[in-house]
């Protein structure tokens, strides 16, 4: 009877393909928690009642938010004020700096509340593979563009997981841009 090969080293109990890895950068939303979820359904009630309340002229424009796809393609991974200000050029809105932090203040309150309510899981295979890489000795990271970032691990169960996190205050406070740019895991990698 065959014995099972043992790790000689932390590193060892990782795949191959993780053993040359010196550190790890997860992005929070839709990686380690389903907060994506929470974020997307927060966005669909605040553009959806500026829509109706400010309806676009031109009646296609009318439509209500994707939570899929106007979600990802405008406001995934950008500050609220940019997710806004896109969205809302994208359906003909002429925008003022009152009108997008309007929309974006009535998106905080609402993402906070269900969050608050509701919480947000973790996924199970993230959390396994970041648990196998801290006992490899790997360490790890969290960034989002989301100033909620330390809530939602929190409240996910995973905090304390992670070596360093960077959020969306951070971003703020460092000025920052949002994705598609790097800067925001950049800045965790050097961290």
């Amino acid at each position: 009877m065959k014995r099972p090969l043992t790790p000689t080293t932390p590193s060892d109990a990782l795949a191959p393909v993780l053993r040359d890895i010196r550190a790890v950068v997860f992005d929070t939303d839709g990686v380690i928690t389903d907060s994506a979820r929470v974020h997307a359904a927060a966005w669909k009630t605040a553009f959806d009642a500026f829509l109706r309340a400010h309806p676009p002229a031109d009646p296609v424009q009318r439509r209500p938010f994707d939570a899929r796809d106007d979600y990802l393609r405008f406001v995934d991974g950008k500050s609220r004020l940019d997710g806004a200000a896109a969205f809302l050029v994208s359906r003909g809105i002429e925008t003022s700096d009152e009108t997008v932090r309007e929309v974006a203040a009535d998106k905080e309150r609402l993402f906070t509340e269900r969050l608050r309510t509701h919480g947000v899981d973790a996924y199970p295979g993230t959390v396994r593979l970041v648990r196998a890489l801290r006992r490899a000795g790997v360490p790890v990271a969290a960034a989002s563009a989301s100033r909620h970032a330390g809530e939602l691990l929190t409240r996910a169960g995973v905090r304390d997981l992670f070596d360093v996190l960077v959020d969306g205050g951070e971003a703020a406070r460092l000025n920052l841009p949002g994705k598609p740019r790097p800067d925001l895991f950049l800045t965790a990698v050097d961290r």
